[in-house]
């Protein structure tokens, strides 16, 4: 078995089965992990469930902002921001199944050999990642319970709290978790967000740093795999924490990691 993970797709299927097939992947021997995105913006996001839902007893995925959000448009928990492109997906008559099924993936896993941890937008540096995977069983626990999925679908918009706490609470404490995995990109040491700021990392706020150049609270012992900030253009300085966003919608690129090898193969998304 191989291991392979790819970056933010956002219904770019064909860049995906690009990268697929060249790495000859067989979805009856590898596996195959996503960092979230799966929809939205791009050219095909009907046709990329279509694709990927067979193939779900090899795939790792987590969620990420637009999957969420698209959920909450399928639901009716939100009527905001509806993009063109998920219009084919929200009027499919199998738009159901594909819910169903998104509600239950994760926003955090691990690999279970512990060599690899996955969020869409990362880990926050004051979390460990045991700490991590509980927060994320959280809010999933949610998204699987049918009498409190809508409440927090509808609720969780919005930048505020910027700070984690502990004490956090009910749809505030899901909103805040579910913007740390999902939204994040620069952060300040004590983890405070600025969920504004979507540019290079060079160019910053005064008192922000992308979340990865922050120490550790405690030191992680996996890989960290993560998407949503394309702007990064696949760079983070650091062998393990690899960024897999490298901006296909915005007709750049798709990248898939060989987990195994640390080989990266990228397929142009120009066309």
């Amino acid at each position: 078995m191989t291991r392979y993970a790819v970056g933010d797709i956002q219904g770019c299927l064909k860049p995906l089965q690009c990268l697929l097939d060249e790495v000859a992947f067989s979805p009856e021997r590898d596996e195959l992990w996503l960092v979230g995105d799966l929809v939205n913006r791009g050219p095909a996001s009907l046709p990329t469930l279509e694709y990927l839902y067979p193939l779900r007893h090899c795939l790792r995925i987590v969620l990420g902002n637009h999957d969420l959000h698209t959920l909450a448009l399928a639901r009716g928990a939100t009527t905001q921001g509806r993009h063109p492109s998920l219009e084919p997906l929200l009027q499919s008559p199998d738009i159901n199944t594909f819910m169903e099924w998104i509600r239950t993936l994760p926003l955090c896993m691990r690999s279970d050999s512990g060599d690899y941890v996955m969020s869409h937008a990362g880990i926050p540096p004051i979390w460990s990642t045991r700490q991590a995977l509980a927060y994320s069983a959280e809010v999933s626990a949610v998204l699987r319970d049918n009498t409190a999925i809508d409440a927090f679908l509808s609720g969780m918009y919005g930048d505020e709290p910027a700070l984690w706490s502990e004490t956090l609470s009910g749809t505030t404490r899901l909103r805040t978790l579910t913007n740390y995995f999902t939204r994040m990109r620069c952060c300040g040491e004590d983890g405070t967000l600025d969920l504004a700021y979507k540019g290079a990392a060079d160019n910053i706020p005064p008192g922000m740093a992308p979340w990865f150049r922050w120490p550790e609270t405690e030191p992680r012992q996996e890989t960290q795999l993560f998407g949503h900030w394309a702007a990064l253009e696949g760079r983070t300085d650091r062998d393990d924490c690899i960024a897999l966003d490298t901006g296909c919608v915005w007709g750049r690129s798709l990248t898939l990691l060989n987990m195994d090898t640390r080989e990266f193969h990228q397929c142009d998304c120009s066309a």
